[in-house]
């Protein structure tokens, strides 16, 4: 096999490596968003609120 078909070999599994990669990551979105927001309720549980939370944001920024 020429080096030449190797290296296209190896473009292509990398190409379809990263491709597979960006399908597990889009389909699997969902579970991180959830597992994302179940970890912020429970760090916010275990440290307590934050001092800046009595604020209303939007009175802030008008």
């Amino acid at each position: 096999m020429s080096k030449t078909a190797r290296m296209v070999l190896k473009i292509v599994g990398a190409s379809l490596a990263f491709a597979a990669f960006v399908c597990l990551l889009i389909g699997g979105w969902h579970d991180l968003e959830v597992g994302a927001s179940g970890m912020r309720r429970s760090w916010s549980r275990k440290f307590g609120p934050d001092e800046y939370d009595d604020y209303d944001d939007d009175d802030i920024y008008q």
